[in-house]
C-alpha cells in the first residue's frame, strides 16, 4: 500500500480502514477470551444471576461509549480520549490516560500471547515459549506491514467471532425452548440449585469486576476511526451498534448459558461454551472452540498492538516518548511505536516463563485496574468539554444521553467498583499495584515536565 492507494492524514497516518473493517472491529471488538472463558467464572460466583451483573457492566460500557462518541465525532484523532483528557482536564490528564492505556494494552498483549500458546498445545507439542514468540512474530508482522492489513486480519477475526457467538445464541435459544432435537422446555437451572442468588444478592457487584475486564476493547474503534475514510459516520455507527452487541453477546449468551448449564458446575469455569455445544450433541465441539478462542486471542493481540502504538504515537507527538517514535514509514506505519509495544509484549512472555508466580503475575495485577482509572478520566473529559461546548454555543452532532446526570452516575459508579476491588482480598493487590503505576506515571510526568522547562502552573486544560 503506498501513498496513492489511501489518503494521508496530516501526521503522516494513513486512512486505511474502511467501513467495514471499523464496523466489525466494533462488532467484535467487545468480544475476546474473557466472554468465552471469564464468564464461567462469573456465573460461579454469581450463580445464575450472572447475566445480571453484565448487563449492569454493560450499561456502564455503553455509558463510556456514549461519551467517547460526542467526542470523537465533534474531534477524530488518533489519541482520541488522551486528546481529549488533555484538552479538559491538562497535560497530566492526557499523559495519564494514554500511558495507562498503553500499559494495560501491552500487558495483555503478552497475557494473550501465552494464552494463544497454552491453547495452540492442544493440537502441537511444542514449549509454551517457542509458541508465544510465533504469535508474537506474527501480530507484529500484520501491524508493521500496514493499517489496511491490521483492519484485513481484525475483519476475519471479529467475523468468526460474532458468527459463532450467533450460532449459539440461535442454537442455544432453540435448545432451551424444546425445539432442538431431543429437548424440552426448562429453564429450572435458574433456580433448583440454591434459588436465583445462591450466593446473596450483593455477589452480583463483586462479580462486576472480571465482567468489565471482558468487555473492555469497545473503545478502540474510536481510536481506529480517526484511520478511516470518514471518521465522524465510521465512529458514529460504532458507538450508536454496542447497546445491541452488549446486549445479544454477553447479557443473552451468558443468560443461556445459566439456562442450560447447573451454575455450581465444573465445566462452567473450565470452558462454559464448549460444554454448552456438548450438551446439543456438537460434534468435535471442544475442538471447534478452541479454535475460536484461539481466534478470540489472536484479534486480541492484533488490537492491542495496534492500540498501543497509536497510544504511543500520540505521546511522542506531545514530548511525551522517545521523538523516534513518530517516525512513520511509506505505508503511513508507525514502526517504532509498533516495535517498542512489541518489545514489552515479548518481555512478559519471557517474564511469563522465568517467573510465572513472580514478574508475570505483578505485571497482570498491577493493570487490572489501570483501565477503570483510564474511564474514569475519560467521563470527566466529556463532562469538562461538554460543557465548555455549551457555554461556546457549539452544536454537537452526536450527544451523550441524559447529561450531566448519567455522566456523573457513571462516574460514581466506576468508582464503586474500585472500592469493591479495594474491600475484597481477592482483588486488593490489583488496586494497590494500578494506584502505584500511577503514582510513578506521575512522577514520570513531573521529571519530563521539568525537562522541557515547562513550569507545572502552566497546565490549564486546551481550549477546543
Amino acid at each position: 500500500m503506498t501513498a496513492t492507494t489511501d489518503e494521508v492524514r496530516t501526521d503522516g497516518l494513513h486512512k486505511g480502514l474502511r467501513q467495514r473493517h471499523l464496523t466489525m472491529i466494533a462488532i467484535g471488538g467487545v468480544i475476546g477470551a474473557g466472554l468465552f472463558v471469564g464468564s464461567g467464572v462469573v456465573i460461579n460466583e454469581a450463580g445464575p444471576s450472572a447475566f445480571i451483573t453484565y448487563a449492569l457492566c454493560g450499561v456502564l460500557i455503553i455509558m463510556v461509549m456514549q461519551m467517547l462518541g460526542e467526542m470523537a465525532v465533534a474531534k477524530p484523532h488518533t489519541g482520541s480520549f488522551s486528546q481529549y483528557a488533555r484538552d479538559a482536564l491538562g497535560n497530566w490528564a492526557g499523559f495519564s490516560v494514554a500511558w495507562l492505556y498503553w500499559y494495560f494494552w501491552v500487558i495483555i498483549v503478552g497475557f494473550e500471547a501465552v494464552a494463544g500458546a497454552k491453547i495452540l498445545q492442544y493440537w502441537i507439542d511444542l514449549p509454551l515459549w517457542v509458541m508465544s514468540l510465533v504469535l508474537m512474530l506474527l501480530m507484529t508482522a500484520t501491524n508493521l506491514y500496514s493499517v489496511k492489513t491490521f483492519g484485513e486480519f481484525e475483519y476475519w477475526f471479529a467475523g468468526i467471532k460474532v458468527a459463532t457467538i450467533l450460532i449459539f445464541l440461535v442454537t442455544v435459544t432453540l435448545f432451551v425452548l424444546g425445539l432442538w432435537p431431543g429437548a424440552q422446555l426448562d429453564f429450572s437451572n435458574l433456580t433448583a440449585h440454591g434459588g436465583f442468588f445462591p450466593n446473596g444478592k450483593s455477589i452480583i457487584l463483586a462479580g462486576m469486576v472480571t465482567a468489565i475486564f471482558s468487555m473492555v476493547g469497545a473503545e478502540i474503534a474510536t481510536i481506529a476511526g480517526a484511520e478511516s475514510d470518514d471518521p465522524e459516520r465510521a465512529v458514529t455507527k460504532a458507538t450508536r451498534s454496542v447497546v445491541w452487541r452488549i446486549s445479544l453477546f454477553f447479557v443473552g449468551s451468558v443468560f443461556l448459558l445459566a439456562v442450560i448449564l447447573p451454575w455450581n458446575s465444573t465445566e462452567l469455569g473450565a470452558s462454559p461454551y464448549v460444554s454448552a455445544f456438548e450438551k446439543l450433541g456438537v460434534p468435535y465441539a471442544a475442538n471447534l472452540m478452541n479454535a475460536v478462542v484461539l481466534t478470540s486471542v489472536l484479534s486480541c493481540l492484533n488490537s492491542g498492538l495496534y492500540t498501543a502504538s497509536r497510544m504511543l504515537f500520540v505521546l511522542a507527538r506531545e514530548g511525551e516518548a522517545p521523538q523516534r517514535v513518530t517516525r512513520i514509514n511509506s505505508r503511513g506505519v508507525p514502526i517504532y511505536a509498533i516495535l517498542l509495544s512489541t518489545i514489552v509484549g515479548f518481555l512478559c512472555v519471557v517474564a511469563a516463563y522465568l517467573s510465572p508466580e513472580g514478574i508475570f503475575s505483578f505485571l497482570i495485577n498491577s493493570s487490572g485496574a489501570v483501565i477503570l482509572f483510564a474511564y474514569i478520566l475519560i467521563a470527566a473529559s466529556q463532562l469538562v468539554l461538554r460543557r465548555r461546548a455549551e457555554a461556546e454555543g457549539r452544536e454537537l452532532k452526536f450527544k451523550m444521553w441524559g447529561f450531566p446526570y448519567l455522566t456523573i452516575l457513571t462516574i460514581v459508579a466506576m468508582l464503586a467498583i474500585l472500592v469493591s476491588m479495594a474491600w475484597r482480598t481477592d482483588t486488593r493487590s490489583q488496586i494497590t499495584l494500578g494506584l502505584v503505576s500511577w503514582g510513578a506515571l506521575m512522577v514520570a510526568y513531573v521529571i519530563i515536565r521539568a525537562r522541557k522547562k515547562a513550569p507545572l502552573t502552566s497546565d490549564v486544560p486546551a481550549t477546543s
